[in-house]
């Protein structure tokens, strides 16, 4: 029995738009599921990430100290004679002192001993810094805060050196906090957990008499 041509016609009509449908249907469903797959695969964490995060971390704050405390450098030897008005010196002083608080409590503190009364250090001098150590235990504990404690200082005489009458403590002054910022950063790669620096022809740091 020969069908119809119209009957064909619309079988053939209702074919195309059921495999239109499912068809589309299908290319639909799995490009939903690819970004899932993605999403999936880039939410996998990176190996370490936490001890990495700390190194990170650990950098970030040193560029937060630095970069206040050259800026006090910078404009105590650009002005005349070192003196700065005291409405900048104290603005200065301020972001200097904010980063090192900010600093200060990232930093690891130091194991006490019972009975043991807390000792203000003294401003680190560069020989006693330790040299790379491959046992992290031989890092002294505290070392970071006692070297911020130190820049804290240094930049506190150099803001009342430069706003004071007597330029003459200025360039002593400027000398201190420029060592104390070279040990707070020494001490922040030492104390920190950083890997090794590696640069070739890179000599290794003294080694403490």
């Amino acid at each position: 029995m020969r069908l119809p041509a119209r009957r064909i016609a619309t079988s053939a009509l209702c074919a195309t738009l059921l495999l239109g449908v499912t068809g589309s249907a299908a290319v639909a469903a799995g490009s939903a599921s690819a970004p899932e797959r993605t999403s999936a695969a880039t939410r996998a964490p990176v190996p370490d990430a936490d001890a990495l995060l700390g190194q990170v971390e650990s950098l970030g704050d040193l560029g937060g100290v630095v970069v206040p405390v050259t800026d006090l450098l910078t404009a105590v030897l650009k002005a005349d004679e070192g003196r700065l008005p005291h409405s900048q010196a104290a603005k200065l002083n301020t972001s200097v002192q904010d980063a090192i608080d900010q600093a200060t409590a990232d930093a690891p503190a130091p194991a006490a001993t019972p009975g043991t009364p807390a000792q203000s250090s003294p401003l680190p001098q560069a020989s006693t810094l330790p040299a790379p150590v491959d046992d992290r235990a031989e890092v002294p504990e505290g070392l970071t805060g006692e070297a911020l404690a130190a820049l804290e200082t240094a930049t506190g005489e150099l803001v009342a050196a430069a706003t004071s009458e007597d330029t003459a403590q200025v360039t002593p002054a400027v000398h201190a906090v420029v060592a104390g910022l070279v040990n707070a950063v020494a001490a922040t790669l030492v104390g920190s957990e950083l890997p090794a620096p590696d640069l070739a022809g890179l000599p290794s740091l003294p080694k403490a008499p």
